[in-house]
């Protein structure tokens, strides 16, 4: 067991143990009401902590659907974000609440931070548990300063001059189709939508949609000016997907039909050797807690990646997300684009 020790930021003691998220117990909480209460008079705790360490597991709420979530969610993140380019699925329970993922729960989930390839994304993510799995499950975080850190000066050089690139191939069958992804009834909503956005997009002949966009890799956090690895570089890559899912892909559709596929900006591929290399930054930054009904985990989502590790049993773990931030006043290295210059 790692060691542990305590810090405390206002009234809150935070319990710091190696392996984990900085973790505080709220005492004595009452009804949500009197929760809401006590978290707003201890935002500025919170603020200075979450600054510190980039996630807050915080326990001892009573949490119990998911308009108690929304409610304390009001008082934490009171400007909400839309989830726009969707990737995977989720239910959406209404007022900007939504399940983690929807994915089977065999499937892990690599580290990442939500919407990395939007223009403007969340600055705040807040997790709560509802029903906790009765093995695995974690949301596990990342510190996305340390991630920088550990990746070799070759793929930080790489990416700092170059950003990164995403490419996806839209359709029912083997994505998420594109009415679903950009929440579109026609094709001019998404022409629109790509327009504004910096999306190169092109039409199939079987009426699917691919789409590129150039996207910096290396920002700073606008408020603390901290740079960070921030992108979907490894998580979208060819050489994440399972090696026989993959080929069949390939056969099937062709290396430009997988349903994602990155590289960097100046279009040169990631090897599956530069992925473990970056996974393994992201292995060495990486902390999990063990969900407990009742528990809230607030993410700094620049400063932290988060994910989801496999489980058994039911899990119900809702999310939300707010504090948007413009991707230009995060000083990216590099300019976004619809595709390489």
């Amino acid at each position: 067991m790692g060691s542990t020790r305590g810090e405390t930021t206002g009234e809150l003691r935070w319990e710091i143990t190696q392996g984990k998220p900085a973790t505080a117990l709220l005492t004595d909480p009452g009804g949500v009401a009197e929760a809401c209460e006590q978290l707003a008079a201890l935002l500025p705790s919170l603020r200075e902590a979450l600054t510190e360490h980039g996630a807050l597991y915080l326990r001892g709420l009573p949490l119990t659907d998911v308009e108690d979530f929304a409610k304390i969610r009001d008082v934490i993140i009171p400007r909400h974000t839309p989830y726009r380019e969707k990737a995977t699925p989720r239910s959406d329970f209404g007022n900007g609440v939504f399940s983690s993922t929807d994915l089977p729960p065999s499937q892990s989930i690599r580290m990442h931070n939500e919407n990395s390839y939007t223009l403007t994304f969340p600055g705040l993510l807040m997790f709560a548990c509802l029903t906790a799995p009765a093995e695995g499950g974690a949301t596990p975080v990342a510190d996305c300063r340390k991630v920088l850190r550990n990746i070799p000066p070759r793929l930080t050089e790489k990416m700092r001059a170059t950003g990164w690139l995403l490419r996806r191939s839209y359709s029912e069958y083997i994505s998420t189709d594109w009415r679903t992804a950009f929440a579109a009834t026609g094709r001019d909503d998404v022409e629109r939508y790509c327009a504004d956005n910096l999306i190169d997009h092109e039409w199939r002949d079987d009426g699917n949609l691919r789409t590129s966009q150039l996207r910096p890799g290396i920002i700073r956090h606008p408020r603390t000016g901290d740079e960070v690895w921030f992108n979907h570089l490894a998580f979208w890559n060819e050489w994440s997907l399972d090696e026989e899912l993959r080929e069949t892909l390939v056969d099937e559709f062709g290396q430009d039909g997988l349903p994602f596929n990155t590289g960097f900006g100046d279009g040169e591929p990631l090897s599956r050797d530069d992925l473990e290399t970056v996974q393994a930054a992201y292995e060495s930054a990486t902390v999990r807690e063990r969900w407990r009904p009742g528990d809230l985990l607030i993410v700094d989502n620049i400063l932290t990646a988060h994910g989801r590790d496999p489980f058994r049993g039911d899990r119900r773990i809702v999310v939300a997300m707010g504090e948007p931030v413009d991707l230009l006043d995060c000083a990216p290295t590099v300019q976004p684009a619809a595709r390489p210059a």
